[in-house]
């Protein structure tokens, strides 16, 4: 009897125990659901906030175009001069050298006379050809040995690049073979410039974006991001080419996007 007695009161312990179990497991499975959910919400109000604020900031912004342009003068200069000397003979070609170096001695003092200093002379190496003309049959009926030498004057007096070309013609008259070859202007002090450039540049776009912000009925702030495009150096009148004139032109664009307000 005993026994039985304890067998019931174990048994309605059992029964209590899964009873509990059960309505554990309910209790974590909301708990769990519960917590989804709010995981969920608050990862679509994330998601969402983000994509508004990002909408907000790609709409309150003005994208514009600053430029700024330089007028300045070459400050190097490259001029080449060829003289050329020609004999008939093989036995002509020590004459030749010696007319060779007449010519560069010639060449040399009137450059000087025109303001070029020894440093901004560079004579080159004088190089030596030879020509055959034969018939129909090959066979050598004439030939010419020839003597070619280069000078070449590289120089910040510019200015000057032009009258030594004028006076070197007078030696073409007195019966030199020149070849006056066209100089070359260069500006090679862009760095010095650039700084100054680039802030009107900027300037020059602030302007643009207030203009803009004006019609729109907003304000422009601070500067979101700014690209640089490249400098440009054209002669003046020209839209190709930066070295056949003294003068030129210095142009650079940059984008800049500033941000808007209320």
């Amino acid at each position: 009897m005993v026994f039985l007695n304890y067998v019931v009161i174990r048994s309605e312990k059992l029964l209590k125990e899964v009873e509990l179990y059960e309505n554990s497991s309910k209790n974590i499975n909301t708990v769990i659901a519960a917590s989804l959910l709010a995981i969920g919400i608050a990862s679509a109000g994330y998601f969402i906030s983000e994509t508004l604020y990002k909408s907000r900031v790609a709409i309150n912004t003005a994208v514009v175009k600053g430029l700024a342009e330089r007028k300045v003068q070459a400050d190097k200069a490259f001029w080449s001069i060829e003289y050329t000397v020609t004999g008939d003979k093989q036995s002509d070609i020590a004459k030749l050298y010696k007319d060779s170096e007449s010519d560069q001695e010639k060449i040399i003092t009137l450059l000087n006379q025109s303001g070029f200093s020894a440093q901004e002379i560079k004579p080159g190496v004088v190089n030596y050809f030879k020509r055959e003309f034969r018939d129909e049959n090959q066979k050598l009926v004439d030939e010419q040995h020839v003597l070619v030498g280069e000078i070449e004057v590289q120089t910040s007096k510019v200015l000057l690049v032009s009258e030594g070309r004028a006076k070197l013609n007078t030696l073409i008259a007195q019966g030199l073979d020149l070849q006056n070859n066209a100089p070359t202007y260069h500006f090679t002090k862009l760095n010095q410039i650039k700084p100054a450039m680039l802030k009107e540049a900027t300037t020059n776009a602030r302007l643009a974006a207030n203009e803009f912000a004006t019609n729109a009925g907003v304000k422009v702030g601070g500067i979101r991001s700014a690209i640089q495009g490249g400098f440009v150096i054209r002669d003046v009148g020209q839209n190709y080419g930066d070295t056949q004139k003294i003068d030129k032109n210095v142009r650079v664009v940059t984008n800049v996007t500033f941000l808007l307000t209320d």
